[in-house]
């Protein structure tokens, strides 16, 4: 692995940030079932926002694009960004909707997730445009898929058109325009969205036709590629009582930085991982995300 000590990358986030809200529970609950939780937390979530924390803990300028509602929410969420260095001048408020949220039932290891995205879904090419000299100067962009589509598509033109590398974790899965797929330096899919990114072609099928592009994930931490000769496959299991929240941003954002440091594709895998692993150790999306001297020891 190799980091240059003076150089800072880049990195522009565009994409989703909200407060999460968790309930712990003995058991997850049935239809029509009531059951008393053991307790509840609040952490700030949101994929977009869990990348630039990554990246801005591992080494990076960050710059983040999005958008709150105007309520307390929207404010701890900049709290939030100015206590972790990240230029949020681009976080759009978006008066007639709230911040996003996301409530999770999490029980035995597992979590039950639902997202409502509100201000996250107004992010639109308009705000992408507001942003443009910060994306032209930008090392790498990356994004998710918790925003409008439209927005992303417009966003990948405008990379196309400034000439900057940008990637994408597909999550939650949905079809991505051949387009996004050419384009992209690199995208992180989970195993179980690849139908619904890619269509019904096997997984071996996909893969082989993105040669160290496409890196495949699950839930025992694991990321699986296709090197141009041969799949190749990296793990390293979290304990079993794991927090996953959040594995997959921080996966995304390790490789990402050491992708920018130019470093070996197996190398980026691998510090991914580690990524990932660190992130598995505490309950919330962004409290276990590491700061780069916490990994290369």
């Amino acid at each position: 692995m190799k980091f240059n000590a003076d150089y800072s990358p880049k990195i522009v986030v565009v994409g989703s940030c909200s407060i999460d809200l968790v309930l712990n529970t003995s058991r997850m609950p049935q239809a029509n079932q009531t059951i008393l939780a053991d307790r509840s937390q609040s952490f700030f979530g949101g994929k977009g926002a869990n990348q630039a924390v990554a990246t801005s803990r591992l080494g990076a300028s960050v710059y983040f694009i999005g958008a709150i509602g105007a309520d307390p929410h929207g404010q701890q969420i900049c709290r939030n960004f100015r206590e972790e260095n990240i230029n949020y001048g681009f976080l759009v408020e978006k008066p007639a909707s709230s911040t996003g949220t996301a409530f999770v039932i999490a029980s035995e290891g597992k979590n039950a997730i639902t997202v409502v995205p509100a201000a996250n879904n107004l992010l639109s090419p308009k705000d992408i445009d507001a942003a443009e000299k910060v994306i032209s100067e930008a090392d790498l962009v990356l994004t998710q898929l918790e925003i409008p589509l439209e927005t992303i598509e417009y966003l990948y033109k405008k990379c196309e058109k400034l000439k900057v590398k940008i990637a994408i974790y597909a999550a939650p899965g949905q079809k991505l325009p051949q387009n996004i797929i050419d384009q992209s330096e690199f995208i992180i899919a989970k195993t179980c969205d690849l139908g619904a990114i890619f269509g019904p072609e096997s997984r071996e099928q996909i893969m082989k036709s993105l040669p160290n592009k496409l890196f495949v994930r699950d839930d025992t931490n694991s990321t699986i590629y296709f090197n141009g000769s041969e799949m190749s496959y990296y793990r390293n299991d979290p304990a079993q009582t794991a927090h996953k929240m959040g594995m997959g941003d921080a996966f995304t954002s390790g490789f990402a930085i050491a992708y920018c440091h130019k470093n070996q594709i197996k190398d980026c895998v691998k510090f991914g991982n580690d990524v990932s692993l660190k992130v598995a150790e505490n309950r919330g999306s962004q409290s276990g995300l590491p700061f780069l001297k916490n990994v290369l020891v």
